[in-house]
Parts: C-alpha cells; sequence; structure tokens
C-alpha cells in the first residue's frame, strides 16, 4: 500500500482544533475510500470490506450534499482540495 498516493489537505493545527467539522469528515472518509480501494486491488474478494466501503461512500455523499445545502463556498472549496468532481444536487 502506497501511503504517498493519499491527500495531506489540512495542516496538523487544523486537525487538532476541529476534527468534527464537515471538511475534515470528509477528508477522513476519503482517506479511508482511497486506502480500500486500492486494498481491492489485490482482495478483489474481500466482500466485508466492499460493504464497508459503500456505508463509507454512502456517508461521504451524505456530508457532502449537507455541506452543498448549508454553504456552497466551502463545499466547492473542499471539492477543489480533494480532487472530486462535483457531485449532482438538487
Amino acid at each position: 500500500m502506497v501511503k504517498n498516493s493519499f491527500i495531506s489537505v489540512f495542516s496538523q493545527k487544523e486537525k487538532e482544533e476541529n476534527p468534527g467539522s464537515v471538511e475534515f469528515q470528509v477528508f477522513h472518509f476519503t482517506n479511508k475510500i482511497r486506502r480500500l480501494t486500492s486494498h481491492f486491488e489485490l482482495h478483489k474478494k474481500d466482500y466485508l470490506s466492499q460493504r464497508g466501503l459503500r456505508k463509507i461512500l454512502g456517508k461521504r455523499q451524505r456530508l457532502l450534499a449537507y455541506l452543498s445545502k448549508k454553504n456552497r463556498v466551502r463545499y466547492k472549496e473542499l471539492i477543489g482540495q480533494l480532487n472530486s468532481r462535483e457531485t449532482k444536487t438538487p
């Protein structure tokens, strides 16, 4: 597993100040998703971890939807920092 491919958007100071913020949670879930997808390259039949990945994807999607409704500017900044494409929002 290559740890250098994971993103490090937030500084250590920001992590200590507000680990409950929506941005930090999305950042954390994105790192978990990237780590699990690299795990599946070696272990294609790990179905239990695939279920966990789907749950994490759902949580991240709900957090991003919440952030896009509450503060569109912070949402766009976060998407830009994570190099994620923008998802459809109602």
